[in-house]
């Protein structure tokens, strides 16, 4: 922060603050929070879209070395409570969006509103903006004895997600990223993934130490909006998940060419594997800009695609950059070393966790992460994912994974996008459903889908149903919900899916 000193740090709807100005109300708001009695022995949680308030909160609790959750903005009552409790939450920061929610934690927890929708209003809750003016006077809080660190969530598509700490990073991490991905110095960063997952958290702090400005939009994603951010503010550099690239290039380019977008250097994407058309069509849209970061929550970085991988392997995620190892492993646990074949993937990482907080952890073998992912390499060394090891269908006592027909499918000019699930059938123990969202021109047509994938793909491979649906149901994070597509009912005369998790309502990237 003391770095950059007067150089712009944060755009949001409230202005601009610049990196000392940062500085100076995070020092407030900590002196405030220790006032409150919370410190260096105690777990705060935000719950908050992207704003200035996400970013002093996370700073206060850095300086005084507090350990802060990350809590998913897509949560219900339930999860937040889960875990709430189980990271002894003391003190829960959040917007007034999330009031409802946050009722269900429970009443001893300290609480604190992040942004505030109606100053006039009847909710008499601190503020952060509160705490920070009555703590504006004094000396800077003395650095920790130890970081307290962060806990990012993992996804939570199958259950109550769990905490993956971040305690203690090198900085000679972030190499990790420079290595492959040329993000540009001294520019603008618009950040559209949200800050509470390790895309936008990780991107965030190596675009502040380039000296950048990161622009934040607090509400849901809006893909042209964001694309009339990239103009407005002449961005050098975008972040997001795949499921908001493909938003945005499917405004298509009629809309798109409304938008001065020239400025733009890097489109940094990671979350979940790109498939070749839609890396295509990104280059088509903004030129050679895109990067894929592969990683997840627990292995953090494994591998980087640049345009010119993705140009000549089309659906690779590249390989790994400095300080990565990737290794395949069979079902025995032997290591694979022949191009093409597929087993499950292993990562070491400087930014690998060293367990959930809650004791579990995942496989471990030679020292390398299980990444929970199945992929194969080629001749060349890059990495492709075939999908999750958990996500492998036998039908018909053949293997099928769902990526390779939902690649297939979205390579039509008629399908935005495609999830294939497998459910239960009497005679193949498991048959393939495919849902498929169209454009609206489409003629939705069962058979055609069927024909297209049989003349491109084994007999296996042939979804036996095809669902049409408005939307695929996501988390906040983008990640495809299979669980809710795997109980899926069509009700009479209704077209998406029902049980626990709907698209109804849900808080998704993609509006």
């Amino acid at each position: 922060m003391r770095v950059h000193g007067e150089k712009p740090a944060v755009v949001d709807e409230r202005g601009t603050l610049t990196f000392a100005e940062l500085d100076r109300l995070s020092d407030a708001l900590a002196r405030g929070l220790a006032a409150a009695g919370l410190g260096a022995d105690t777990v705060l949680a935000s719950l908050c879209r992207d704003h200035r308030g996400m970013i002093l909160t996370m700073l206060a609790a850095g300086k005084l070395g507090s350990r802060l959750v990350l809590m998913n903005t897509g949560f219900a009552k339930p999860q937040l409570a889960d875990v709430a409790v189980r990271e002894q939450v003391r003190a829960i920061l959040y917007d007034d969006e999330f009031t409802d929610v946050v009722s269900a934690v429970p009443e001893t927890t300290t609480r604190l509103r992040t942004w505030v929708e109606d100053p006039a209003g009847e909710d008499t809750t601190p503020t952060i903006d509160a705490l920070i003016a009555a703590h504006a006077d004094g000396e800077p809080p003395a650095p920790p004895a130890k970081p307290g660190g962060v806990v990012i969530l993992t996804s939570g598509t199958t259950g109550t997600p769990k905490g993956a700490p971040r305690d203690k990073v090198s900085p000679l991490t972030s190499a990790q990223f420079l290595d492959r991905i040329p993000l540009p110095r001294n520019d603008t960063m618009v950040m559209a993934a949200p800050v509470f997952h390790g895309t936008g958290l990780s991107q965030l702090a190596l675009g502040w130490s380039l000296g950048n400005k990161v622009v934040l939009r607090r509400r849901k994603f809006d893909p042209e909006g964001t694309v009339a951010t990239i103009a407005e503010h002449k961005a050098a550099s975008l972040v997001l998940v795949p499921t908001m690239l493909q938003r945005i290039v499917d405004l298509g380019p009629e809309v798109l060419s409304r938008y001065d977008t020239s400025s733009l250097r890097v489109v940094f994407a990671a979350g979940s594997s790109l498939s070749p058309d839609l890396s295509a069509r990104t280059e088509a849209a903004f030129g050679e800009v895109l990067y894929n970061l592969y990683a997840s929550t627990e292995v953090a970085v494994a591998a980087v695609a640049t345009p010119r991988d993705m140009r000549e392997a089309p659906g690779t995620v590249g390989r790994p950059p400095v300080g990565c190892r990737v290794a395949i492993y069979d079902e025995q646990r032997n290591k694979i070393t022949t191009p093409g074949v597929v087993g499950t993937i292993f990562v070491s990482s400087g930014l690998s966790f060293s367990g959930y907080t809650d004791g579990r952890t995942k496989e471990t073998v030679d020292g390398l992460l299980s990444s929970g992912d199945v992929g194969h390499f080629d001749a060349e060394g890059r990495l492709f994912i075939d999908g999750r090891d958990d996500d492998m269908i036998v039908s018909g006592g053949e293997n099928v994974f769902p990526l390779e027909v939902e690649n297939l499918l979205v390579e039509r000019p008629d399908v935005l996008e495609a999830a294939v699930v497998g459910v239960p059938d009497r005679d193949f123990g498991k048959r393939l459903r495919a849902f498929v969202v169209t454009t609206p021109d489409a003629a939705r047509d069962e058979q055609e889908i069927k024909d297209y994938v049989k003349a491109n793909l084994a007999r296996h491979k042939v979804p036996r149903e095809v669902v049409f649906l408005d939307e695929l149901p996501r988390n906040a994070t983008g990640k495809l919900l299979r669980r809710t597509l795997e109980e899926y009912e069509a009700p009479t005369g209704q077209d998406t899916p029902t049980g626990q998790d709907t698209p109804t309502g849900q808080d998704t990237p993609t509006g």
